[in-house]
C-alpha cells in the first residue's frame, strides 16, 4: 500500500476529477456530464484538498469558506477502492485545518453516508433548509409598488 499525499488547490485536471467522482459513486449525484458546469464548480471552490497515491487522484474535499466563521464542505469523494483507509477522515481534517481555527464545518450528507458522519464526531442539526435550483421563494415574487398596500 502506497503512502497518500494530501495537497491543497483547485488547479486540477478536469478529467482526473471527473474520473474520481465516477469511481467514488458521488458522480451519480453531481453534474459530471455537464463539463462547463462541473469545471465552474471546481474553479470557484475556494478550498480544495486532494488525496493522491502517486499520480492517481484518490480523494477530494471541495469546499467554500470565508476562512473565519463557516466552511461548507460541498463534496467529499474517495475512490471506492481506497475507502475505509482513513482518507475521507483526513480530507475532512485537512479541510478543517485550512478553513481556519474558528470556522464551523457544515455538510449535507449523501443518504448512504448518513451513519458515517456521527461516527467521526459530526452532530446532526435538523434546522437546515434547502431551496433547490429552479425553486422560487413562495409569494408573489413581484415588488409591491410604492404607495400601495401589500
Amino acid at each position: 500500500m502506497s503512502e497518500i499525499e494530501y495537497r491543497r488547490g483547485n488547479a486540477l485536471d478536469l478529467d482526473q476529477v471527473l474520473e474520481l467522482y465516477r469511481a467514488s459513486t458521488l458522480g451519480a449525484r453531481r453534474p459530471i456530464d455537464d463539463r462547463p458546469r462541473f469545471a465552474a464548480m471546481l474553479a470557484n471552490a475556494n478550498l480544495v484538498i486532494t488525496a493522491w497515491e502517486g499520480d492517481l487522484l484518490v480523494g477530494i474535499a471541495r469546499s467554500s469558506t470565508d476562512f473565519s466563521y463557516f466552511t461548507y464542505l460541498a463534496d467529499l469523494a474517495v475512490r471506492q477502492s481506497h475507502q475505509r483507509r482513513g482518507i475521507g477522515k483526513e480530507l475532512i481534517r485537512q479541510t478543517q485545518l485550512h478553513g481556519g481555527p474558528q470556522t464551523n464545518l457544515l455538510l449535507l450528507s449523501a443518504p448512504a453516508a448518513e451513519q458515517y458522519y456521527p461516527h467521526i464526531g459530526f452532530k446532526n442539526f435538523p434546522q437546515a433548509w434547502l431551496l433547490r435550483a429552479g425553486e422560487r421563494i413562495i409569494g408573489s415574487g413581484e415588488p409591491t409598488p410604492t404607495g400601495s398596500k401589500p
